[in-house]
């Protein structure tokens, strides 16, 4: 395939995983009982943020704080189109205290920052996808929240329900290569959210479960590179093949959180 794709420059907020930890467990992967090498992930999460900036993107830092294991996954805590910031209110009580510091954040960079009024986890659930809003919906994510940020940002919202419990999140089963496709894992999906999928992406990249439950769906696009888990080989064959150039970081530790690289990836929209 000719060599076609053009990447975006992109501006990333991150978290440092000073104080990452599996304390307790509000989804499958987690199991406190697993210890997590911090040094590890504090490794691979620095190797995922110098490849970012060799690729030409911008990085950006919140100060994790003390007490809050999950905070490194800054994706979760808002999603921004066109300079408008949406935050986050989380379903578990282990995680609500996030939203204040990233929203001091944004606050201190002279957004707007809006608190939603229903349950609402970011870009885990809502991923912008060019002319509309992917939202998931299923085990965090409320139907009510999408309501309210199709109102907030006055951008279609296009509600997907997820059914599988390792897939907790829209951006474990789903993650946008462009503009105009998106990669996913049907299954994840109920059948009516698979019939929109179809429509709306009929010639979307089909991943395996292998590579799903290898994060390879926690992935980042910039529009020709794709930041991706190693293990998930089958489906950076298909994005090779689709004219895509697969660059793969591994974020495993974070796997024992039900994390990877897009969990760790806020996309500032401006």
């Amino acid at each position: 395939m000719p060599d076609s794709r053009v990447p975006r420059r992109r501006r990333y907020l991150v978290c440092e995983p000073r104080h990452f930890a599996v304390q307790y467990a509000i989804n499958p992967w987690m199991h406190p009982e697993r210890p997590v090498d911090i040094s590890l992930a504090q490794r691979q999460w620095a190797t995922l943020i110098d490849t970012y900036r060799d690729h030409g993107h911008t990085v950006e830092n919140v100060k994790p704080l003390p007490g809050l294991p999950d905070m490194v996954f800054a994706a979760n805590a808002a999603v921004v189109v066109e300079g408008r910031v949406f935050g986050s209110l989380f379903h578990a009580p282990e995680r609500r205290p996030e939203s204040l510091p990233y929203e001091t954040w944004f606050k201190a960079e002279g957004y707007d920052v809006h608190h939603p009024e229903s349950v609402c986890e970011g870009e885990g659930d809502l991923v912008p996808a060019g002319r509309w809003i992917l939202a998931g919906t299923g085990f965090r994510t409320t139907r009510e929240a999408h309501r309210e940020v199709q109102e907030f940002f006055g951008v279609p919202v296009i509600g997907l329900t997820l059914v599988d419990p390792y897939f907790y999140h829209l951006d474990t089963a789903l993650f946008v290569l462009d503009e105009e496709n998106i990669a996913y894992y049907p299954e994840a999906f109920s059948p009516g959210s698979r019939e929109v999928l179809a429509r709306l992406y009929p010639d979307a990249v089909i991943a395996t479960r292998e590579d799903a439950m290898a994060f390879g769906l926690n992935s980042v696009s910039d529009g020709r590179h794709v930041f991706i888990a190693p293990e998930a080989t089958a489906l950076a064959a298909q994005l090779t093949h689709r004219g895509y150039v697969p660059v793969p970081v591994d974020l495993s530790e974070f796997h024992k959180a039900g994390g990877g690289i897009k969990c760790c990836t806020q996309e500032i929209r401006s």
